[in-house]
């Protein structure tokens, strides 16, 4: 499988570093025409070993006075570019790339990428609308958050309180995201999860987008609509939430241009509120979750691993790139989702897929795993789903609707 013994890569496009574990990043590019080697922990190592993919041993722990060792080592074996596949290697790859490719403030900008508070208030600098936000040092602060927040919106006593997000500063997505909605609520917080970013809450519709960037250029962008946020999701958007591409776009524009994002992809998530305003969440620069690149694959074709390396790559033609991608939304064969499966039980014993799951036309397939152990933990905010169910048909909203309908089944029991 090795692409240091295979001859089909070409010498006149960039070696690839993969920052991270990904066995379908590694497969894209497998059957791709980069060269490429796969940077991840030593656990990695045996299965490398035994595939013939190419492999260096790296663990991504904070960044300390050896870091800039791995940046040397790509450098020394002629490596253009490091491509992050997880939020901890998110400031991996700006630091070796701000080597590699002899611009400082990568690095610079990757760390902006990767705390949220930082982010939000840069994002406040270029104009774009956020809701109201605050570091929290301690459980004080977060009682005070909460109180002013429901002060600043004129609630009298009585009235339920307007809830507000808790969120570690560095992690992906929904872990260590906490809704909170009393002051009770917050002697639950575990003091080792400070400091956290506190945001008010946004009534609208969250959607989030991919953007692939090549030369300061959006080439392909989608949109995908959360069923449930941390449940499920389906691409590419419904028609009523694609009737927003024109300002979605905009939006992405103003963001490549406040991050000074020249190449690669990003992740952003928004709100779009009753009266069509856009909110800005938060802003990945790395694949998304919950399997969305393989979603893209089953609707349009394409490999979104191996557009990630187009993005990314400093030697990518122009005439490479826009030959790659389809038209967003018009070449879509179809809708495709999946959803997220929490055990809804204390105890279970055995995976079970309802039959009006498995019997649906737009049931696909599912990569749950039997129960290792009876208890199931609870969770603590969202928590990390057991596996996911894959639908796909060409009806948006009887997808929306079936992947919703999927909350209230049992499929531990």
């Amino acid at each position: 499988m090795s692409s240091d013994t295979n001859t089909s890569y070409d010498p006149n496009k960039g070696y690839i570093a993969l920052l991270g574990w990904s066995l379908n990043a590694v497969e894209a590019l497998d059957k791709f025409d980069r060269r490429y080697v796969v940077v991840a922990p030593d656990w990695a190592e045996s299965y490398c070993e035994e595939h013939d993919i190419p492999y260096l041993p790296w663990n991504f722990e904070r960044l300390n006075d050896r870091s800039m060792e791995i940046a040397q080592t790509l450098k020394d074996k002629g490596v253009d570019v490091a491509i992050p596949l997880f939020e901890e290697t998110v400031e991996w790859a700006g630091a070796i790339n701000a080597v590699l490719m002899d611009k400082p403030r990568l690095f610079g900008q990757a760390m902006l990428l990767r705390d949220k508070a930082l982010m939000k208030r840069r994002a406040q600098l270029g104009g774009i609308r956020v809701g109201i936000f605050e570091e929290a040092h301690d459980k004080e602060d977060v009682i005070r958050f909460l109180k002013r927040v429901n002060q600043t919106l004129l609630k009298l006593d009585g009235d339920p309180n307007d809830p507000i997000h808790l969120k570690a500063f560095d992690k992906a997505g929904c872990l260590g995201h906490r809704v909170i909605r009393t002051p009770d609520e917050v002697d639950t917080i575990p003091d080792e999860e400070f400091p956290v970013l506190m945001e008010s809450h946004l009534d609208g519709w969250e959607f989030a987008v991919e953007a692939w960037i090549h030369d300061g250029k959006i080439r392909f962008l989608n949109i995908s609509e959360y069923v449930t946020l941390g449940y499920s999701v389906f691409v590419p958007a419904s028609p009523e939430l694609e009737k927003y591409r024109p300002q979605i776009t905009q939006q992405i524009e103003k963001l490549i241009k406040t991050f000074d994002i020249d190449f690669g992809f990003v992740h952003p998530e928004y709100f779009v509120t009753a009266d069509g305003e856009m909110y800005f969440g938060e802003v990945a620069y790395r694949p998304p979750g919950f399997k969305v690149f393989e979603l893209l694959e089953r609707v349009y074709g394409f490999n979104a691993y191996q557009a990630m390396v187009l993005a990314f790559d400093p030697k990518t033609t122009e005439e490479e790139i826009t030959s790659f991608f389809p038209k967003e939304v018009v070449d879509a064969k179809c809708y495709a989702g999946c959803f997220g499966v929490y055990p809804r039980r204390r105890v279970v014993s055995r995976l079970e897929i309802p039959e009006e799951t498995e019997d649906h036309e737009y049931y696909e397939s599912n990569d749950l795993a039997p129960p290792l152990q009876d208890t199931v933990t609870k969770r603590t905010a969202f928590g990390t789903h057991w596996g996911l169910l894959y639908f796909k048909g060409d009806d948006p909203h009887r997808l929306r609707d079936l992947l919703k309908h999927q909350e209230e089944l049992d499929f531990y029991v």
